[in-house]
């Protein structure tokens, strides 16, 4: 992916609504296969049907969060904090019980702003007043195959569960790329240089995944302090937008207006060798990753192309049609559903560093 000057665009806007898609029996079977389907003691309809009323969550500084906190009658209180704190227990310690005695919900808020219109709980620990969260979504498939990409393909692994139509997540930690931009950007302790760097390689998977809408609200930053300075990870926090649109530039995050100022820090920084160099690595990692995972990731996207509806029949001709344009690849063109044009972009995208791999490791095997 050519890493330009190009001006982002308004036209860049993923669709304001994206159907939920339904998990279909074959994505039901993979997920049973690879235990992500457990049995769960709380579903979503139970959070969305016993919810009293709402109040508006605001934060320290008394903004609007654009979240709600919910109010549950007394009748279903009990069994739904309860179950709760059993469903942390599945996501953090496999179902052991014997640690939840001295846990407790503090707290669950909604936010009807967003395509799945999440639940998150904030589970407390009632010795130290120390809390996590996680959050409890409708099973919607397109972001499950956009979990399951992540897990796969990514340097994240993603810990998430499904029963029936209800989907459990682990929070994922990090400053909201929003607010890194604001607070931290120009803080002159910000290593730019790396920075920039995590940016390109994370342009890269998003594209080479397509995975899309990661505007800087639809990812976090983590920071961890190396040796002498600090290391930075991209990580995405919403996969709704996994091969559903059919704009190109929406799998690419540099084309957003929201990551101006982050495409802006890169060029000032990074010349374009250096570019074409972090791209390349990380083009290598994920050609590792796919190797190391072929047998699963195999599985994953012959559902995806055979079995799966994740987009409309416009926005996959789109969709192709500008790949084969950047490509000039007609391969792309004979594709027909979106799971089947994520296994092009993959091969298009990493075939050359997967030759790369084979031919090394079989002069080391040699």
């Amino acid at each position: 992916m050519q890493f330009s000057d190009q001006q982002p665009s308004d036209a860049n806007k993923p669709s304001r609504k994206k159907p939920i898609f339904p998990v279909t029996d074959s994505l039901r079977s993979y997920l049973k296969h690879h235990g992500r389907e457990v049995k769960l003691p709380v579903s979503y309809r139970d959070l969305l049907q016993h919810m009293t009323y709402s109040v508006p969550l605001l934060d320290k500084n008394k903004q609007d969060t654009l979240w709600e906190t919910a109010i549950y009658d007394m009748r279903h209180w009990d069994f739904i904090r309860e179950g709760l704190v059993q469903m942390y227990a599945i996501l953090k310690t496999e179902g052991d019980l014997s640690y939840t005695k001295h846990l407790d919900v503090a707290r669950i808020d909604f936010c009807s702003f967003a395509n799945s219109v999440p639940f998150r709980i904030r589970i407390v620990n009632k010795f130290n007043d120390n809390y996590d969260h996680y959050y409890i979504k409708q099973a919607d498939a397109s972001r499950i195959y956009g979990l399951e990409l992540e897990h796969l393909l990514s340097p994240n692994r993603i810990t998430y569960f499904t029963f029936h139509n209800t989907l459990v997540e682990e929070h994922i930690p990090g400053i909201p790329g929003d607010l890194f931009i604001k607070n931290f950007l120009d803080d002159p302790q910000t290593n730019k240089i790396r920075f920039a760097k995590e940016f390109v390689k994370f342009n890269e998977r998003c594209f080479v995944r397509l995975l899309g809408d990661m505007r800087s609200y639809n990812f976090v930053v983590d920071i961890t302090p190396d040796i002498e300075d600090y290391q930075y990870r991209i990580r995405a926090i919403d996969f709704d937008q996994q091969s559903y649109e059919g704009r190109k530039n929406i799998y690419i995050p540099q084309f957003f207006k929201e990551n101006k100022a982050l495409v802006e820090l890169t060029l000032k920084h990074l010349n374009k060798d250096s570019i074409e160099q972090y791209q390349t690595e990380e083009r290598t990692m994920m050609a590792f990753r796919v190797a190391s995972s072929r047998f699963r990731l195999m599985e994953l996207l012959n559902i995806m192309s055979r079995h799966q509806e994740l987009s409309s029949p416009e926005k996959l001709h789109q969709l192709k049609t500008e790949l084969n344009s950047y490509f000039k690849n007609p391969a792309f063109l004979k594709c027909r559903s979106m799971g089947q044009l994520v296994k092009r972009q993959l091969k298009q995208t990493l075939q050359k560093n997967l030759s790369l791999l084979q031919k090394n490791l079989g002069k080391f095997e040699d």
